[in-house]
Parts: C-alpha cells; structure tokens; sequence
C-alpha cells in the first residue's frame, strides 16, 4: 500500500492519479481555501501545461472579488522542475480585503485554460472555479522555532511507465495550517542547483520525483545535498536548515 502511494505523488501535494500519465495538468495554491490578507500563490503546471505558466512573465494574473473588483498578482519567480513540472509564485499587489472570496482569473485567458482552474471539492462531491476566502487577519499561522527535517531514507520504486524516486524526510513540529518548503538541491559533482517549493504529506517531505512527473531528478550513483527554508502560506520563513547529504536513491 505505501508503494502505492507513492504513485500518487507529484510534488507539491497529492495529485489525480491516471492509469497512465496525462498530458497536461494545473495545481493552485494555497490547498487551503481560508487565507490572509497578505498570501502568496502557486500555480503550478504539470507537462504541456507548463506553457501556461511560463506565460505569466509576459500576461497579468489576477484575484477577482464577488464586486467585480480586481487585485493583481505580482508574479515573484518561475521554478522549472527537472522533470515536466514548472511554478509560478505570486504575492498580492495590495493587501486584499477581509471576509471577501476572490476567484483567480488570467488576463486573456483561453477555453482551455479555463476549463483546467479547477479543483475537485471532495465535501461537495464535484469541481469548482479556484478561489479563496479571506479573514479579518494579517497572517494566519506561526511557525515553531523548534521545526525539524531530518533524513529517513532514500526509496526507488519501479511502475510500468517509469520509476518514483525520493529522497524522504521526517518533519516534527509543525503548525496546524498550510506549510511550504522552499528546496534547493545540489547535485555535487556539478555544482548545479535546482530550487522548487514543495508540500509535505504525511508529516514527510519527499525530495525527487514520481513516475510521471517531480521537482527533482537523480544521476545513477550521485550524491546531493538539500537544504528546506520552511514558510507560511503568508511568506512567514524561518532560516534554512543545514545542508543534508544523500546518495542518488
């Protein structure tokens, strides 16, 4: 069963699973439909999806609130995965108002991007536009000086399409709410780094990739380093943690 699992993994959270890979896919975040006045977003696309995505450098993304009125996202970085995954990050222009749902909108956005920003509600049993509802809060989580990430094990497990491979780690001491992990893994030999936020499930980080799709790929026989900045969906950071050494799974 926890093999399984596995399958169902992405990279920034749990994903629909397809008996074979999609060929396109978007994730929003946060996951958490109660925000702050102050969040950061995610938007992540998943293969040819990715071209949404990257688009952001050049179109406006926006919240749209009941009223009509309209808060521009200031995108902050694109994160290219190494294997067919690729994030935006935003922060709002301008603090948004409290008690207020707001919906996500693209500037000039197409049918087929349209009919991909959704999510499924699992209480209501079908799928739904992305958006969130704000409180009366400037920030809705606080981060426990005491948060640890420390190293499990490393784990291959083969499917028909391809390997799941991760790095795995345990985190204690974590808040009730939405938490992000800002990776940055270092393949030694070459020196090259490669950053993407990650979600944890299961109170576990797992650093590398699925059988479809991941954050991180692996050279046989190499050896890394990784290093977590965690944070609020608020952009609230403690500092990073020690660089941690891993041999390829």
């Amino acid at each position: 069963m926890k093999k399984l699992v596995l399958l169902f993994i992405f990279t920034f959270g749990v994903k629909s699973a397809f008996a074979d890979c999609s060929s396109s896919g978007m994730y929003f975040f946060p996951e958490q439909k109660n925000i702050s006045l102050n969040p950061m977003f995610i938007i992540e696309g998943y293969y040819f999806s990715q071209k949404t995505v990257n688009s952001f450098k050049e179109r406006s993304v926006y919240l749209e609130s009941e009223n009509g009125e309209l808060i521009e996202l200031n995108l902050q970085d694109i994160l290219k995965g190494q294997m067919h995954l690729t994030q935006a990050i935003f922060c709002t222009s301008s603090p948004l108002k409290p008690n207020t749902t707001y919906v996500l909108k693209y500037a000039n956005q197409t049918n087929a991007e349209l009919a991909e920003m959704v999510r499924y509600n699992r209480e209501k049993k079908k799928r739904e536009k992305i958006y969130w509802t704000t409180s009366d809060k400037e920030s809705l989580a606080e981060l426990n000086s005491d948060l640890t990430v420390e190293f499990k094990k490393t784990e291959t497990v083969f499917y028909g399409c391809g390997p799941a491979s991760y790095a795995i780690f345990n985190v204690k001491y974590i808040p009730d709410d939405e938490l992000w992990f800002k990776t940055e893994v270092v393949e030694l030999s070459s020196n090259k780094k490669t950053t993407y936020y990650l979600r944890m499930w299961n109170e576990k980080l797992s650093v590398g990739h699925g059988m479809c799709s991941g954050a991180f790929t692996f050279n046989k026989n190499g050896k890394y380093k990784v290093r977590f900045i965690p944070m609020t969906i608020d952009g609230k950071a403690l500092s990073p943690t020690r660089w941690k050494t891993f041999d390829s799974p």
